[in-house]
């Protein structure tokens, strides 16, 4: 399974529907075994799109969208009033509360991490390490 990688369809409406509704700029998503892009797909974006279907694998789809959605609901009620002047892992400053709970998601935290390493879904990623390596 480490091995396995989604399909990726580029050129996408989905994430433009889906940004509508979403506490940012959705430029592609995840959904199981499917990776859904605005445009085409680069390096990075492969990268950490695929940690998150790697992450879905590990704890099959209902157990990624419980975690995943506890997450971002954990970190609103916590950064509700502690976002102001903050810097997200790119350096980006957060634009809301909803916005900084995204961004402190622990399978976002993992695949923010890692999307620039090339070598980090071959040799370096741990199994579950991103639900015990960071916190909301």
């Amino acid at each position: 399974m480490r091995n396995w990688k989604p399909i990726f369809i580029e050129n996408s409406r989905v994430p433009v529907w889906l940004s509508k509704v979403a506490p940012l700029n959705i430029a592609a998503i995840t959904m199981f075994f499917v990776v859904f892009a605005r445009g085409e797909v680069d390096d990075t974006t492969r990268r950490h799109e695929t940690i998150h279907f790697q992450q879905t694998l590990e704890m099959f789809l209902f157990g990624m969208i419980i975690v995943y959605v506890w997450d971002y609901l954990h970190g609103l009620i916590r950064y509700f009033h502690n976002w102001q002047g903050q810097l997200s892992i790119r350096g980006h400053k957060f634009t809301s509360a909803a916005n900084k709970a995204y961004h402190r998601i622990r399978a976002e935290q993992e695949a923010y991490m890692a999307e620039d390493d090339p070598e980090y879904l071959s040799i370096g990623r741990r199994r579950y390490a991103w639900l015990v390596d960071y916190e909301v």
